[in-house]
């Protein structure tokens, strides 16, 4: 689960995707197969032209006696993720290649990779969670090499990952239906530092698996307290929660394009602050929390001078929201006002109906401020 984050800055090499690393594994056993090669680095293509190398760990042959031509055989590379936060990072990544007689690409999961149980991903039920892109990228080597190499049979792709059950439980692939691992992702091959593009995958994905069964009130979180707060508040499925991290302006732009009726924010004081400042980005490599903006907000509630000085030299938000609250003045639903308001700016373009709500907790999960739009249903709890 997305924890909450620093709202401290913190200190800033790009890394390749799973879905790479499984290409440079096919390349590596076709090589093998077709021309008895084990090279320690392959090159491969990415889909925006750049050619990079990866490094392979070993060659395991998987059937054939040693002094015949085997037919299928096991490489595999390790996943750098570069300075991404990517719960990949060292992960062994592998291939079990296989010819076949019948010419084209097949893929099935090996261990440590995920098999999609539920409607809405951009994968049908029953197939390994490869994604396309991956998928593409693997079939264009192996069939490159297959015309390089007069091969012409086909192939049998099954991609796995050690550990992988493992890893996805810290993920959001069980919430999504993507059981018994990993997914094999990427869109460009390579994985540039804190864009957390898988991450932001998952985030549209679980918007697509609860409106494809028919969930019409989401709620998304900052991290783990949040969700815990809201999701005990109205008691909603595991399926309709939604982990956005710091990352509101993808959720609310995933959402443009594919509404639901009603929409829960619930947030960290201080990552509310942020997006009531007009942050669609919370982390603290992308924005900070501005006192300044904390203290104006403390005089429309109502703060005398004094009271928006401290506010204005506060360390944290949640010092300033504890000023506040000792002068029983309502900061955080000032907050979550102007939260709100931003959150609204970036719906209006394409879903001004959706109804949307914003929380705000303190540091023991607890919520200290809320605003919900006119359209907001009725019958909610409040």
């Amino acid at each position: 689960m997305w924890p909450e984050s620093s709202e401290s800055p913190q200190p800033l090499r790009s890394g390749l995707t799973t879905g790479s690393c499984a290409t440079a594994c096919c390349v590596a056993a076709a090589q093998a197969l077709l021309a008895g090669r084990q090279p320690q680095r392959v090159e491969i293509s990415l889909p925006r032209g750049q050619q990079v190398e990866l490094s392979i760990e070993g060659y395991q042959p998987l059937d054939g006696h040693p002094d015949k031509a085997f037919r299928a055989i096991r490489t595999a590379t390790i996943k750098d993720a570069g300075d991404d936060p990517d719960v990949t990072h060292g992960a062994t990544v592998y291939v079990e290649l296989r010819l076949t007689d019948e010419p084209g690409v097949k893929f099935k999961p090996a261990a440590g990779v995920g098999t999609v149980t539920r409607t809405g991903l951009v994968l049908p039920v029953g197939e390994p969670a490869i994604n396309p892109v991956p998928r593409q990228m693997m079939s264009e080597h192996l069939l490159r090499a297959a015309d390089v190499y007069g091969f012409d049979g086909g192939f049998e792709v099954s991609v796995g990952v050690e550990q992988g059950e493992q890893i996805a439980l810290k993920t959001m692939n069980p919430r999504l239906g993507i059981v018994g691992g990993l997914s094999i992702l990427g869109t460009t091959g390579i994985v540039r530092p804190y864009s957390c593009a898988a991450y932001i995958a998952s985030i549209r994905q679980g918007v697509d698996v609860a409106r494809s069964n028919g969930l019409d009130h989401l709620a998304a979180t900052t991290g783990s307290s949040s969700e815990r707060a809201i999701r005990n508040h109205y008691g909603l499925t595991e399926m309709a929660l939604i982990e956005m991290g710091d990352f509101v302006g993808a959720l609310l732009k995933h959402l443009n394009k594919a509404p639901v009726a009603r929409l829960s924010l619930c947030g960290g004081f201080g990552k509310i602050g942020k997006l009531a400042n007009g942050h669609l980005d919370l982390n603290s490599r992308a924005s900070a929390v501005d006192f300044e903006q904390l203290a104006r907000l403390a005089l429309r509630a109502g703060a005398d001078e004094a009271l928006v000085g401290q506010v204005k030299s506060a360390n944290t938000s949640i010092e300033a929201l504890n000023l506040c609250l000792q002068a029983n003045i309502d900061l955080a639903t000032e907050v979550c006002t102007d939260a709100l308001n931003q959150a609204q700016a970036v719906l209006a373009k394409r879903q001004p109906q959706l109804a949307l709500e914003v929380w705000a907790i303190d540091r023991k999960g607890h919520f200290v401020g809320h605003a919900r739009s006119d359209n907001w249903q009725a019958g909610q709890k409040n």
